[in-house]
């Protein structure tokens, strides 16, 4: 009994140990199975709200959907990745995960804004519309997998079962990636 024991805590550290694997983000997602619903599921950290008019260089004001207004700062990471994709307009619509440092500030770790998320997207093989309210629409007839639905999930992309991060969402571009590679869009106007 006291070897299952040991066994137990060897496989619980070994765990511990190999989720962290020298990862900063906490709440980064490596695959969409993770993400199902269960008791392993990660659970989503997401905050939602629209960008508030204290916002600047380094600090972020967000109010949120439950109306509360939070202020993040915007710290210089040794990577020098930018934490925010698609910009940061007073008014628009945002998804922010972050932590809380030592000191209790809120601290940002990613920021979707869902704003400029929306629109109609294509590239080679895709050709595709987010909306508001979780609705994808394929432009594409013959298309054999057409995404249906998406939603932010610890800011990541989800359309349909696919997870994608957001590497770059500019006012023309979308940059996605998953383990299967880098998907790049452009704006269809």
């Amino acid at each position: 009994m006291k070897g299952i024991n040991y066994l137990f805590v060897l496989f619980l550290v070994a765990i511990a140990l190999g989720s962290c694997s020298g990862n900063k983000t906490a709440n980064k997602v490596k695959d969409s199975d993770s993400l199902e619903a269960g008791k392993n599921a990660i659970p989503d950290s997401t905050v939602y709200g629209v960008c508030g008019d204290g916002t600047a260089m380094h600090t972020l004001q967000l109010v949120t959907d439950a109306g509360d207004t939070l202020t993040y700062l915007m710290l210089e990471e040794e990577s020098n990745e930018n934490p925010v994709v698609g910009g940061l307009l007073a008014g628009d619509r945002l998804a922010v995960v972050g932590y809380k440092n030592a000191d209790k500030e809120l601290i940002v770790n990613k920021v979707v804004n869902l704003t400029t998320l929306l629109g109609k997207w294509m590239s080679i093989d895709k050709n595709f519309e987010i909306q508001e309210g979780g609705v994808v629409k394929s432009n594409v007839k013959a298309e054999t997998n057409p995404w249906t639905s998406w939603k932010i999930y610890n800011c990541q992309l989800l359309l349909n079962k696919d997870t994608f991060n957001i590497d770059e969402l500019g006012a023309d571009s979308l940059y996605l990636e998953n383990e299967q590679g880098i998907f790049t869009y452009k704006r269809q106007k």
